[in-house]
């Protein structure tokens, strides 16, 4: 039975999924404003931090919607995860200390958790998936964001016996690894989106996290650190993303990727070593082989979001989440000078931007997941426009919730490469 057909026995049992939704932004709207006409799914609960954002967005739904269900609408989180008229939240804030209190509030009230927040997501992913599966809940992050629609080109690519040498995505914004709030402000207010949302697309810290969210969920790493960002066609991608030997630019396949050129679509590069195969794909107009794309030229963000509520409370199952241990990480790296004694902002901001890197290498080096850039962090000694941040550059903010998560998920799972723990308990 489909998703649709078990949605339609809801409605017609009048027993719809119950949706909780933290944030209230252009994600958060655009998705609560989709379900309003999907059979057997109901908003019950909207939070904002600006409680006028929740109410128009729960206004346009009450507009739309044919159901007239009790709303609650709050800038108070825990009393929407906690409603029992709420079965399932969104974090749909995109902020890392936002989304750890949420997912820990969602925990403690036995609520499945749907994340369009990948930035907490690759900061304490694996320590919360491991928490939520071990009490029956699920975790999870979104169909519809370029993670999971790069993972469903790949268990498809996987499931035909098929060898994936490169997964990744199109990014849709020019790289600019100094943007910032004031940078992208006129372009956020053309768009209705928030200057900071954007500034960490433009800034390449998106990407980065995206990219790190697909490689914990399939094992595939960077190639190097940043990956390679070649602009490419469909038709040329797998000629550019191919080993140096060959004319590529990859030391080794088993990557993920991003490619200038493929936005806002994703992409998976395959190859056969059955002659059979090889000759069908090329006979099917797949490509000349002997590397092939499969592409989807879209992803619809949290429009798609409601496949994964629906999957999630339907079929108990996730649309992705990591596969264990931390396999890379979006380190911090400094986008401004900065002067020992000032206090560093975190994603989106002003001070730093994410550059992926594997989980080894991030403890080799001593780097800082972006994440933890969170609270109160002031920097101990002066810091150059370009650097990658260490625990002897700056203090971070152990008061956090995310900080405490992240000791936990150290603990929990320790690198052998590590000289010394990221953070301790």
């Amino acid at each position: 039975m489909s998703i649709y057909t078990k949605l339609l026995q809801r409605e017609r049992e009048n027993a719809p999924v119950k949706v909780g939704v933290i944030g209230a932004g252009q994600m958060g709207f655009g998705m609560i404003a989709q379900i309003s006409k999907i059979p057997g799914m109901i908003v019950t609960g909207i939070c904002d931090v600006n409680v006028e954002a929740a109410q128009k967005a729960a206004d346009f739904y009450s507009s739309q919607s044919a159901r007239k269900d009790s709303m609650i609408v709050t800038n108070d989180y825990r009393k929407v995860i906690q409603s029992n008229q709420v079965e399932v939240v969104v974090d749909a804030t995109g902020v890392p200390e936002v989304g750890a209190n949420v997912s820990l509030e969602a925990l403690r009230s036995k609520k499945h958790i749907v994340l369009l927040n990948v930035e907490v997501d690759i900061t304490i992913g694996s320590i919360m998936y491991q928490m939520f599966d071990n009490a029956g809940l699920i975790y999870t992050g979104s169909a519809g964001d370029e993670p999971a629609a790069t993972l469903e080109l790949y268990e498809f690519a996987k499931t035909m016996g098929l060898e994936v040498l490169v997964a990744g995505k199109g990014k849709n914004n020019p790289f600019n690894p100094l943007s910032n709030p004031d940078v992208a402000q006129a372009e956020a207010k053309a768009k209705n989106m928030s200057s900071h949302m954007l500034a960490a697309f433009q800034d390449g810290t998106k990407t980065m996290a995206e990219m790190n969210l697909l490689s914990n969920a399939i094992g595939l790493i960077p190639d190097k650190v940043g990956m390679h960002g070649v602009s490419a066609t469909v038709q040329d991608v797998a000629d550019k993303l191919t080993l140096k030997e060959n004319g590529g630019v990859l030391d080794s396949f088993g990557v993920v990727e991003y490619v200038n050129g493929l936005a806002p679509g994703v992409f998976v590069i395959v190859k056969s070593e059955l002659e059979p195969v090889d000759e069908e794909l090329r006979y099917l107009k797949v490509g000349k082989g002997p590397h092939y794309v499969f592409y989807r030229p879209y992803h619809l963000a949290s429009l798609e979001t409601p496949i994964t509520i629906a999957k999630a409370v339907l079929e108990h199952d996730s649309s992705i989440h990591p596969l264990g241990a931390p396999i890379s990480e979006t380190v911090a790296v400094a986008k401004r000078d900065i002067k020992a004694g000032e206090t560093l902002d975190g994603i989106g901001g002003y001070s730093v931007r994410g550059v992926l890197e594997t989980h080894h290498d991030m403890n080799a080096n001593g780097h800082i997941p972006i994440g933890l850039i969170s609270g109160r962090v002031v920097a101990k000694k002066d810091i150059t426009t370009g650097q990658f941040l260490t625990l002897d550059d700056v203090e971070l903010d152990t008061n956090t919730t995310v900080w405490k998560l992240r000791a936990l998920q150290d603990q929990l799972f320790p690198s052998n490469q590590n000289k010394r723990p990221l953070v301790t308990l």
